[in-house]
């Protein structure tokens, strides 16, 4: 039945600041009618919130992997630890010590002891082969040479399977992730790291998600023989008895003319490394806002087609009485509840991906690194970021062209 268009007229007025406000003014389109809508277009609804989940899966994935990629430099930083490296360098790979000056380290004053009265420090050796993946093609693998303490030095360290290498016998112990991703990495097989260089891998360990678990492990005398650095180590890692005892061994490793070496706090050494992480990060912002605009465009194309099928509608709640402001807060409503729908559809198909360890590249050693996802606060930031961003903007146009429709010519549309 038509409305007669002094319909409004009618309406009840009050007095606010002295103006007449409309009864109309101050009513709200029911949320109800936005969902019954939704429900009513299933067809474009599914295809919008699918495509929207899909585009906050992918960019909360990538943050999953740089949330995995910064938990295990963080976990690998004890504040009791320094690191030890040739003067300018900031990275074992670029780093040599004589083993005299490694030696000499190892016996200073203020280093912690473990329960038998062995001090708490080791020098290592960093090598980066190339090695066949099980997977087919080949890819650089951290092989370190460590002392019988090195694995007191890495938190939470546990073999899981095996036992631990002995020293000389060409023996290696493997990360259990790294086992799964290398040719002859697996218990009981042969490392092959090069035409005469092969180690019997003897047991798999876990480190705590720390970045040990992106390493091949063995005998830091078999490495300098198999590798003809004799005399040499890459780093040296010390544990101090105390943040007292850790300041004075990095005043005296650093300033004694006997060694004039780089100390650096564990935590800080690997915040330094952490550029990895930056890099993943600053790309994942930039998929995020390209995805992000795209998916936009999805939602205004959904909500223009919205609003042009539902044209009487629009005339008809002006008609009675519903504010501008209130059908443009209406659409923009239902624009952004779609959208959050995407959102959650993303975010619970990023979840399972917590269970999942996958291999990616340092950018300074080119060298595969093991990384667990993680769903934290920056992943479900990004996700919130990106729902809200996409339904606001989405739906912004098509609710600012719904307001500006003329009431008698909406009511005249077939």
């Amino acid at each position: 039945m038509p409305v007669d268009a002094t319909a409004t007229q009618s309406l009840p007025t009050a007095q606010v600041g002295g103006s007449p406000l409309s009864l109309g003014n101050l009513l709200m389109v029911p949320l109800k009618y936005n969902v019954r809508n939704l429900r009513v277009r299933w067809v474009n609804t599914l295809m919008t919130v699918l495509g929207t989940g899909m585009i906050v899966w992918s960019s909360c994935s990538l943050f999953s992997l740089v949330e995995g990629l910064q938990h295990s430099l963080k976990l690998s930083g004890d504040p009791l630890d320094l690191i030890v490296l040739r003067k300018g360098s900031t990275s074992e790979t670029s780093s040599g010590i004589e083993a005299d000056k490694s030696d000499k380290i190892l016996n200073l004053a203020g280093i912690a002891r473990d329960e038998s009265g062995k001090v708490l420090a080791a020098g290592e050796l960093i090598h980066i082969p190339v090695v066949e993946r099980v997977s087919g093609g080949r890819a650089n693998l951290i092989v370190r040479g460590v002392e019988p303490v090195s694995s007191k030095l890495r938190p939470d360290f546990k073999i899981v399977q095996g036992r631990d290498l002995v020293p000389g016998k060409g023996e290696a112990i493997v990360s259990l992730s790294m086992s799964r991703r290398f040719h002859g990495a697996g218990l009981g097989q042969t490392l092959k790291l090069g035409a005469k260089e092969s180690y019997r891998v003897v047991g798999l360990f876990t480190a705590g998600g720390s970045a040990a678990e992106s390493e091949a492990w063995v005998d830091l005398r078999d490495l300098r023989q198999n590798t003809r650095r004799e005399g040499y180590v890459s780093s040296v890692q010390v544990r101090a008895a105390g943040l007292a005892d850790r300041d004075r061994l990095q005043k005296s490793i650093q300033d004694d003319p006997q060694f004039m070496l780089a100390a650096f706090p564990e935590p800080e050494f690997y915040a330094e490394q952490s550029r990895t992480a930056v890099f993943y990060k600053a790309a994942g912002v930039v998929i995020a806002v390209f995805l992000s605009i795209g998916a936009m465009f999805a939602a205004a194309n959904t909500m223009f087609a919205a609003v042009s099928s539902r044209t009487r509608e629009i005339g008809t709640m002006r008609a009675l009485g519903f504010s501008r402001f209130s059908i443009l807060m209406s659409f923009l409503g239902e624009s952004v509840l779609l959208c959050a729908l995407g959102g959650i559809v993303g975010v619970l198909a990023t979840l399972p991906l917590s269970f999942l360890t996958l291999g990616t590249n340092n950018i300074d050693t080119f060298a595969e690194v093991s990384v667990n996802f993680r769903f934290g606060p920056l992943v479900l930031a990004v996700a919130c970021a990106m729902t809200l961003a996409m339904g606001v903007f989405g739906g912004l146009f098509p609710a600012i062209r719904a307001v500006r429709m003329d009431v008698i010519s909406s009511l005249r549309e077939l």
